[in-house]
């Protein structure tokens, strides 16, 4: 079925695509309450926000909450992001007015128990610790922060363990109050369900959730940092290694040959020229792969590896050649046909199952895509020719512009 899109009285706008194989239904709601709102002291507050949604309401305990999702075999989980916040329920067809009614009382009525704040900051703590051990977790943290300095974007979307001992109950319900509003939400509703029957159950479930300030214009980095190497220390016998500079927005229109461009370069696996020299060739490394990510208003490039401490240098040279060679050699005729093959075989897997459509679709209306864009992007990818893949390369690729970031043994890799 064709997804629909309509406008509920309380400005949530409302994606649904009727799917009757299983009597489910799964529900993906998105918020325009990421990380980007809050403050640098405050970093963290956003995901802490989310992530207590569902630890009690006026009506419920988080006992009580998760003991009515268990009786009807539901799932509910909270989420954060840079730019959102996000909630994802699955329910049987039967239980859906009861999931509809749970999802409606953690949306409109938390109460951010001061246990439940506790418990949740030592966990987020707790988190953020294990992350430190983790060395291409370190190797993409230092990369925002370098390439994204004095910007929420530049900031881990958990916070640091300062920043979070600092959050307070206040904070977290003036947040809430702020953003999370329907006026600033999209939700996808995918399976046993038609359009009229959602829209009424929402409007009936939401009925005293109150409009607030609209969404503001996406934040775009303010500054991207300039061209320099960073050397994290870190007693490992491999190297992290992630090379990278500013990359597009996801409205630009050069997007799908950027995504042509990169699985020659880096994003096709076995088939990359980059995984064929530096892996393939030389042996230098077991894991290596480039990828634009592309936000609403900005974006990265990144080139990640993992290599041996000795030969750290040796494969970011290497890398460096492969994005030259990018920039100056037409991809042949054999690199785009395979490229364009998978982009365009692999798009289905997007949505095979509802709960994937209910993702996709949010974020179809959340990038402004068009509701008709899974009809559009096989010929978005097709049209893309061997000229166009040499242009993008030319004005998106800058080995001159590249933060470099190494997590290893800095003697091992000095000593070569």
């Amino acid at each position: 079925m064709t997804p629909k899109r309509t406008v509920l009285s309380n400005g949530m706008v409302l994606l649904t695509s009727e799917q009757r194989t299983l009597p489910m239904v799964s529900i993906e709601l998105l918020m325009d309450a990421g990380s980007v709102h809050e403050n640098a002291p405050q970093a963290g507050l956003a995901n802490l926000t989310a992530r207590l949604l569902t630890y009690g309401t006026k009506r419920r305990s988080a006992l009580q909450i998760n003991e009515t999702l268990d009786f009807i075999g539901a799932s509910l989980e909270a989420a954060c992001g840079q730019d959102t916040a996000s909630l994802s329920m699955t329910v049987l067809k039967k239980d859906l007015a009861t999931g509809l009614e749970l999802l409606a009382d953690v949306l409109t009525q938390p109460t951010f128990p001061q246990a439940e704040i506790d418990r949740q900051k030592q966990a987020i703590i707790a988190t953020i610790r294990a992350t430190e051990e983790n060395p291409g977790a370190v190797a993409g943290k230092a990369f925002a922060a370098a390439i994204f300095p004095q910007s929420p974007y530049g900031r881990p979307v958990e916070g640091t363990e300062a920043t979070v001992k600092t959050l307070r109950q206040k904070n977290l319900q003036d947040f809430f109050a702020r953003y999370y509003r329907p006026n600033r939400a999209i939700i996808a509703v995918v399976g046993d369900v038609s359009e009229q029957e959602i829209a009424s159950l929402l409007n009936t479930a939401l009925r005293s959730w109150a409009k607030g300030e609209p969404s503001a214009v996406t934040t775009v980095p303010v500054k991207i940092g300039p061209a320099k190497l960073v050397r994290v220390n870190k007693e490992l016998t491999q190297a992290n290694i992630v090379m990278g500079q500013s990359g597009v927005a996801r409205d630009n229109p050069d997007y799908y040959a950027i995504q042509v461009m990169n699985y020659v370069l880096g994003g096709g696996g076995f088939s990359s020229r980059a995984m064929d020299s530096i892996r393939n060739e030389r042996g230098l490394a077991y894991s290596v792969y480039s990828f634009f990510a592309a936000e609403k208003n900005h974006g990265t490039f990144e080139f990640v590896m993992q290599t041996k401490n000795e030969s750290a240098l040796e494969a970011i040279r290497i890398a460096n050649d492969e994005i030259r060679r990018m920039r100056e050699e037409p991809v042949s005729e054999q690199e785009l046909n395979d490229a364009k093959d998978y982009l365009i075989g692999s798009f289905p897997l997007r949505f095979d199952t509802n709960r994937k459509v209910a993702s996709f679709l949010a974020q179809v209306e959340y990038f402004k895509l068009g509701l008709d864009y899974p009809d559009r992007y096989a010929d978005l990818i097709r049209n893309v020719n061997r000229e166009e893949v040499l242009r993008v390369a030319k004005q998106y690729l800058h080995p001159e512009m590249l933060i470099t970031v190494i997590v290893g043994n800095l003697k091992k890799i000095a000593e070569k």
